[in-house]
């Protein structure tokens, strides 16, 4: 196994951090590098990989964060003792491209999608009074310039809470509200007008999910929601692409 090459050139993808990880968790869950093995140098890697020792070494941490890893001083890093990563999360700094928040919204579309025909179907007025005061607060954060974040990821988080089944929440909560890319929607670079629709749009569409719910209309709650999710997709596949 010594002889066997474990890496390959990663291409140069403005992700190059997140590629290593995932070239490096998968030769660790696929056994070719073994618990208390100790990893290749970081001039190996980086010789390998083609990618830079800064790269390598972020990478390195966030392998060690994850419990994958450790390190000893002056011996270099090993395959932890019980390697596999249990513990999955999204944190801002996973979302290094445009290509990392589609993904992130597919997998939005399939939690949230159908926790909305849930929230349909098993909603409280305690629930919809939350999401209806989620909701003004969003309007609220709009109003005083701020994108609303925060707010806009707690109106989803209410609809996995009117959901009934409490799993759906607990999954939001380890991801946060990165689960609300704001730092890739270049809202600062709209014009005032551009704005304005932008959070109208988002507005109407955050109304009529809620309206669905209240209903008790299953498919127009998960239509709407995915409707919504989508469209969200499009407009940053549109960033990505330079228009």
């Amino acid at each position: 196994m010594a002889d066997r090459p474990l890496f390959k050139a990663i291409a140069q993808t403005p992700n190059l951090r997140s590629e290593l990880v995932d070239t490096l968790s998968a030769q660790i869950e696929a056994g070719d590098l073994q618990p208390g093995q100790r990893l290749p140098t970081e001039q190996a890697i980086m010789e390998a990989t083609g990618v830079s020792r800064t790269i390598v070494r972020e990478a390195l941490a966030t392998l060690r964060a994850k419990g994958m890893i450790t390190t000893r001083q002056g011996l270099g890093a090993f395959v932890s003792s019980d390697p596999v990563s249990r513990a999955f999360s999204i944190t801002s700094s996973d979302l290094e491209s445009i290509d990392d928040v589609l993904h992130v919204i597919e997998l939005r579309i399939g939690i949230e999608t159908e926790a909305a025909g849930l929230a349909a179907l098993r909603h409280t007025d305690e629930d919809l009074a939350r999401m209806e005061g989620r909701l003004d607060a969003m309007d609220d954060a709009i109003r005083a310039n701020r994108y609303g974040a925060e707010e806009d990821y707690a109106f989803h988080r209410s609809i996995l809470l009117a959901s009934g089944n409490p799993y759906y929440a607990r999954l939001f909560d380890t991801f946060g509200s990165v689960m609300v890319p704001r730092q890739w929607t270049r809202l600062a670079h709209m014009t005032d007008s551009e704005r304005k629709r932008h959070n109208a749009r988002i507005g109407r569409e955050h109304r009529a999910i809620l309206a669905a719910i209240r209903e008790g209309n299953e498919r127009a709650a998960r239509r709407l929601l995915r409707d919504h999710l989508t469209t969200s997709a499009r407009r940053f596949a549109l960033l990505r692409d330079g228009h």
